[in-house]
């Protein structure tokens, strides 16, 4: 197409967010910070093509997906309650749901390339900016490969009201520190336990292959935002990483604080009423189902979450955890979880290998 055949308005679809930031120049061209260096190399090496390198003539395998899908890393899959619905009504809640969970996914992609081009501009270290070019890149990888599979699955969802809040915030600070704690650390670590969670429970086979390839990039993007931060945190004064504390708070709360009623849990249960099925009458049906529910998050070594199985760790593992914002999400998770799941003493560490932690089962 010419741009003499574009639409007046071009394109039709769109949104904007205010995201002035400083470009900062590096006159140093050696390496400062020699494990971003190291990290860009590893980029560079393990580059993908998502249209030759995943079998896209394969038709998505209906009865595979609807056994296996997470919803939410929930273990619905095994209970009663579950097996009782129609085959029917089992794909369209799975696919459903998986279309929302990955229009999410491609919708925060989309943020995260934008966001990672902010980066190339806005860090002040060579290494910083050669490695945000090589997440750039991977980044529109993963949104044409995710909009690809929610083509064959059902068609692209809006993007949930709290992750919009969230990538507005991390697009329109002007602090790089800030984006690289909302974007690397927060969504990315939620991208990346998701994305893991996803891949071990799915025997779909093209879901699994996609979202192997996508998981070691988000393990290295991740690790970005680890090492580089890691660098600059231990320099920064009390009252700078207090802030950096409360964006990386307010940017967990928005996807995970129900209180609001635009956490991404409602969302995935609105879709259960387009099915035909009450979500208060199916939370009460596998309420009488938690010896099951239990056991099975049991036998796959125990549930925490994203926020608790991997923002924390990495918080606490660069030093911006403080007791004060401890408390902050002491109080969100008993208020949303209940008292049970106050007290972070049983949190995990930190896998020290990514890569290696996300091929694992």
């Amino acid at each position: 197409m010419s741009t003499a055949e574009l639409p007046e308005k071009h394109p039709a679809e769109g949104d904007g967010v205010e995201a002035a930031l400083e470009a900062v120049y590096s006159w140093n061209y050696d390496s400062e910070i020699e494990e971003l260096r190291t990290l860009y190399g590893n980029a560079l090496e393990r580059q993908w093509i998502g249209l030759r390198d995943l079998d896209w003539a394969r038709e998505i395998d209906r009865e595979a997906f609807s056994d296996t899908i997470s919803i939410g890393g929930f273990p619905i899959q095994e209970t009663a309650f579950w097996q009782r619905l129609a085959p029917e009504t089992r794909w369209e809640i799975s696919r459903r749901s998986a279309a929302f969970m990955l229009s999410n996914f491609l919708h925060g992609e989309q943020g995260a390339l934008m966001v990672a081009a902010q980066l190339v501009n806005a860090v002040p270290h060579m290494d910083g900016k050669f490695y945000a070019a090589t997440q750039t890149l991977d980044e529109a990888r993963h949104v044409e490969v995710f909009a690809a599979y929610i083509r064959k699955l059902d068609e692209v969802h809006e993007i949930a009201p709290s992750l919009k809040t969230l990538l507005d915030g991390v697009l329109s600070t002007e602090d790089w520190m800030k984006k690289a704690v909302g974007m690397q650390v927060v969504t990315e670590g939620l991208a990346l336990y998701s994305f893991r969670d996803m891949r071990n429970a799915t025997r779909e086979p093209l879901l699994k292959e996609l979202l192997t390839y996508v998981s070691r990039d988000e393990a290295r993007h991740t690790g970005y935002g680890i090492k580089y931060l890691n660098a600059v945190v231990p320099t920064l004064s009390d009252e700078e990483k207090a802030e950096l504390e409360d964006f990386a708070y307010e940017s967990a709360r928005l996807l995970v604080d129900s209180r609001a009623g635009t956490s991404m849990r409602e969302s995935v249960l609105g879709l259960w009423r387009e099915v035909g099925i009450d979500p208060l009458e199916a939370m009460g049906e596998l309420a009488k189902e938690r010896d099951t529910i239990r056991a099975a998050i049991a036998s796959r070594g125990g549930r925490r979450g994203p926020i608790r199985g991997f923002v924390i760790p990495t918080l606490r593992s660069i030093g911006l955890f403080s007791d004060r914002i401890r408390s902050h999400f002491d109080e969100m998770f008993t208020a949303n979880l209940g008292p049970a799941y106050a007290g972070l003493d049983d949190d995990p560490e930190l896998p020290e290998d990514l890569e290696a932690w996300v091929e694992s089962a």
